[in-house]
């Protein structure tokens, strides 16, 4: 199998994609962060001490998202038309950060659907940290993509 980051020699190198079509390109990532049940009741209450902890994440990984090609190495930049930052609690002690990303481009969006998901997810942990410094951050993955040549993908329960 050839790596498509390695050239012959084996070394590393940025994909050419400048013969590939336009086409539109989705992707979904999630987080979890595990937590205190007091911390995510003060999260979702709006009481903790550093202030709004969705606002503060979800501008985090918008952000995230953005810069994604300067953070890891073989990434293009992307035209990103749009990038959604969810949240969804699970009881007793579970936050869940989905984040959504769509463009038209040579290539697909799943690094920087990762790369948001997982910085809001650091970014709750930052905003948290002086009340519970026990919270994990865990389970980070691709739960869809679509466009380009490798087709649509959703991730099924095996896979977890």
């Amino acid at each position: 199998m050839q790596l498509s980051h390695l050239d012959d020699k084996g070394n590393a190198r940025m994909v050419n994609i400048g013969e590939k079509a336009i086409t539109e390109r989705m992707a979904v990532a999630q987080a979890e962060i595990r937590m205190q049940p007091q911390t995510l009741a003060m999260i979702c209450e709006g009481t903790m001490p550093k202030g709004d902890v969705f606002a503060c994440a979800r501008i985090a990984g918008i952000m995230a998202a953005k810069r994604t090609f300067e953070w890891i190495p073989m990434c293009h930049p992307l035209p990103i038309e749009s990038v959604s930052i969810d949240f969804e609690t699970e009881e007793p002690a579970c936050l869940r950060v989905k984040a959504t990303l769509k463009c038209h481009w040579k290539t697909g969006i799943e690094m920087e659907a990762l790369t948001a998901a997982s910085v809001a997810a650091l970014t709750v942990y930052d905003m948290c940290k002086a009340v519970d410094r026990g919270m994990v951050i865990q389970n980070i993955c691709l739960l869809e993509k679509a466009g380009g040549k490798s087709g649509h993908y959703i991730r099924n329960q095996e896979e977890e």
